[in-house]
């Protein structure tokens, strides 16, 4: 029922859904053509995408903490529960097509500050932090062994740039920003975060408390991008508010992504476009 129901929404999705020839907006039309339907190589795809697959046959077991939405139906207490690496990476993984969006998006915009709430693996890490190795990016996960993975996989493909940040989002979100803006503020910078992805805890109300707490220390600059945004009716719900939000100007739904602008010369519209 629920592969059904994840079926009918992409098919609802796709109808909805446009492509270049139907944007008005110059900015959407240029970052439609020239970034989310950019088909060329990056040097670093091949080595990310060969640690995948060296990940996807990785029979190791480890015990993984579940903060989010894979907590029990009550959603009391942690979900503790042994899992192998090559389904983690299989389920929980940012996948190929969208790790590399990551990428065109952070290269295209260059953002010196980058917060991703969910590391998993680190896959989708290090597509948002090989772009720009002078972009400082803070990635946060619950779970302490899949953190300590992550932990080796930026060491065997290099990737300096990344600080990891292991715990409970609700309670290090808070300290996490303040500390941004903090050494922001020490460097002579703007004292925001320029970039974040939201690929954690797929419940409505984390999802808006982040959106909330991030929108915060957001400017007018600032990019947010939401992982799963058609997961279930809960995600759903929390993406529309998210678009009726007063400083949210463009938004753009890719069915797997969210991507949402608050720059000011934009006028207020939100896109389906065809990914």
């Amino acid at each position: 029922m629920k592969l059904f129901k994840r079926l009918f929404k992409f098919i609802k999705y796709y109808i909805a859904s446009h492509s270049a020839n139907k944007i008005h907006s110059p900015f959407v039309f240029d970052l439609y053509t020239n970034v989310i339907t950019d088909q060329n190589p990056f040097y670093v795809f091949d080595k990310i995408e060969d640690l995948r697959l060296i990940l996807e046959n990785d029979s190791r077991k480890i015990m993984v903490t579940d903060f989010g939405a894979g907590k029990t139906k009550s959603g009391e207490g942690d979900f503790l529960r042994k899992k192998s690496l090559k389904g983690i990476t299989r389920k929980s993984a940012t996948a190929t097509k969208f790790g590399q969006l990551l990428f065109r998006l952070v290269n295209k915009f260059q953002p010196n500050t980058i917060l991703e709430i969910g590391t998993s693996l680190g896959l989708g890490t290090m597509y948002l932090a090989t772009p720009n190795k002078n972009a400082k990016v803070i990635t946060m996960e619950g779970c302490k062994e899949i953190s300590k993975i992550a932990k080796l996989n930026f060491e065997k493909l290099g990737v300096k740039n990344v600080e990891q940040v292991t715990g409970n989002f609700e309670e290090n979100l808070v300290s996490v920003l303040k500390k941004i803006t903090q050494e922001s503020a020490l460097a002579g910078g703007n004292c925001n975060v320029d970039f974040v992805f939201f690929d954690g805890n797929h419940r409505k109300e984390a999802t808006l408390n982040y959106f909330e707490l991030c929108l915060g220390k957001s400017s007018t600059e600032t990019i947010f991008v939401f992982d799963d945004i058609h997961w279930s009716d809960e995600m759903e719900e929390a993406w529309e508010e998210i678009k009726r939000n007063q400083k949210v100007k463009v938004t753009i739904d890719l069915f797997q992504f969210g991507i949402v602008f608050f720059r000011k010369e934009l006028t207020k519209e939100d896109f389906v476009l065809r990914f």
